[in-house]
């Protein structure tokens, strides 16, 4: 059989993982995310201790440098201690569980209202499409920190406020991503098929119209995923994002600032480390997907 030929049976998936795979940077990207997404989710039974239960703990081994044994010599901390004698392994492994999960589900809550959004507005035209473009240019004429400090500052610390707080700055994106999109599908063919069948307009702009969107959400998404975890990490830095019961890298980072003059580098070096692997990798995977699913960028 032809390599032609091949190509027309090919699943839309295989053709996907066969475009992936070809770029040897990003399929390394993938295989990195992985692990750190595989170690976050199986954190409780990866590493040696607990690093925020309070009985695990010895002030005794505050601060010490990486390769160093415990106090009761019962223990190897291969990355050192923070100053409450936190292993910073387990520490950096449990902050990966909280800025992975703020990321996916704020980049998940903003992709469905914007999405909402953007396609009644494209759908329906008019004065709701201005009045709802309208809103999310005002929303992006503001730098997207400066709204996220503002929202914590009224709604105050803690996990589900931030996660609020990153839906709304990013919910825009998104909205004025699948508008555009949109719109351009809303002049062709299958669209007026659909309105002269009488569908309803849920099951046109689901059924019909999003589908057909759904490949620069991808892209965003993917993208958003690595801009909310560094937000969440900026925030948690300033002391506005997670208190100190919710760690993240964000906030291991923060927690290590003080002794950095000090020559205590360990306590925010490897988490700042753990924080800029991940970006790397979702920013990857992320600018490949753009590649393939945009065919003005494919050679």
């Amino acid at each position: 059989m032809s390599n032609e030929a091949v190509a027309a049976v090919e699943s839309p998936s295989r053709k996907l993982w066969r475009m992936f795979s070809a770029d040897w940077i990003a399929l390394g990207g993938l295989v990195v995310l992985s692990i750190l997404v595989l170690a976050a989710v199986f954190a409780p039974w990866i590493v040696p201790q607990n690093p925020y239960d309070l009985a695990q703990l010895d002030i005794l081994d505050g601060r010490l440098p990486p390769g160093s044994r415990s106090f009761d010599d019962k223990m190897l901390y291969w990355l050192g201690t923070d100053d409450q004698g936190r292993d910073m392994y387990s520490a950096i492994i449990y902050g990966m569980r909280i800025s992975l999960g703020v990321g996916l589900v704020s980049t998940l809550g903003a992709l469905i209202i914007g999405m909402t959004l953007g396609l009644t507005a494209a759908y329906l035209g008019g004065k709701t499409d201005s009045v709802i473009m309208r809103i999310v240019d005002i929303q992006l004429s503001f730098p997207t920190i400066l709204i996220a400090l503002i929202l914590l500052a009224v709604f105050g610390q803690g996990l589900s406020k931030i996660i609020i707080a990153l839906i709304t700055v990013q919910w825009a994106y998104y909205a004025r991503t699948v508008r555009s999109a949109a719109l351009v599908e809303m002049g062709k063919e299958y669209i007026e098929a659909a309105r002269c069948l009488d569908l309803s307009h849920r099951r046109i702009i689901f059924a019909h119209l999003l589908p057909n969107c759904i490949a620069p959400l991808i892209v965003v998404a993917a993208m958003q995923i690595a801009a909310a975890i560094a937000l969440e990490a900026t925030l948690s830095f300033l002391g506005l994002g997670l208190p100190i019961t919710e760690p993240s890298l964000g906030l291991l980072i923060s927690n290590g600032y003080a002794y950095l003059m000090s020559g205590k580098y360990w306590i925010s070096f490897f988490p700042g480390l753990a924080l800029l692997v991940m970006i790397v990798s979702i920013n990857l995977v992320a600018d490949r997907l753009r590649d393939i699913l945009n065919p003005r960028l494919q050679k």
